[in-house]
């Protein structure tokens, strides 16, 4: 099993989606904050670069996804030098500073952390200099969120420059996110960190769903345009 240790991205960058990236052509994704890779659990026709700080972590999601190119490093940093080599960035930066039970541990413990401003960092950026598509996830914070234009989804906000569309989520599976653990009465702390972080592989699908339902609109209408 080999993992890069460095990222070294040796793809030329692109121009804007809506004039270069066929619908029927693989979708060129980057897969930060990977996790064990739920979000991309079901994923077809796309070429994933997944970026993990954890070594370990890294190395179960190369087994489960042998064809991504899985790279160690700090998903933070290369979001910035890299996402324009994508077709689709995804973002789901680490949500315990931001969730309502870290509200909790921290008013029983006393011990104080502040939210993690990388999250809204990256929802900046993106937004004002991101060409290609682009979704950031987290969960819904114990604070009111001060960006707008996001969609709630379950226990999820997703902010996005493209249309994602209401999907209920099966309510047992609100804390217990992965599809293996519905109906079978256990409780999201049986569970390992790393599934209790994973993004519903469901979810997943049907926000890459939702961006080539835009996408092969917008083609369409190029089309017609005479692009």
């Amino acid at each position: 099993m080999q993992l890069n240790s460095i990222p070294e991205v040796e793809i030329k960058s692109v121009k804007p989606i809506l004039r270069q990236t066929p619908c029927c052509m693989p979708l060129r994704v980057l897969n930060l904050y990977a996790g064990v890779g739920g979000n991309r659990e079901l994923w077809e026709n796309v070429e994933v670069t997944a970026v993990e700080y954890n070594e370990n972590i890294a190395a179960e999601y190369k087994s489960k996804f042998e064809n991504d190119n899985v790279i160690v490093a700090d998903a933070h940093e290369y979001l910035i030098n890299n996402f324009e080599n994508f077709d689709f960035v995804w973002s789901s930066p680490p949500c315990p500073k931001h969730s309502r039970t870290n509200y909790f541990t921290q008013s029983i413990s006393k011990v104080r952390s502040y939210p993690d401003m990388k999250l809204w960092q990256e929802i900046i950026y993106l937004k004002q200099f991101c060409k290609s598509y682009w979704c950031v996830e987290n969960v819904i914070p114990y604070y009111e969120p001060f960006l707008p234009d996001y969609k709630k989804i379950g226990r999820h906000l997703i902010w996005s420059n493209f249309k994602i569309s209401a999907i209920e989520m099966p309510k047992n599976e609100i804390g217990t996110m992965m599809k293996k653990y519905v109906g079978t009465g256990k409780h999201a702390h049986d569970k390992r960190q790393e599934d209790r972080n994973a993004v519903n592989p469901e979810l997943g699908l049907h926000i890459l769903n939702c961006l080539r339902n835009v996408q092969s609109k917008r083609s369409n209408q190029l089309t017609l345009e005479g692009w």
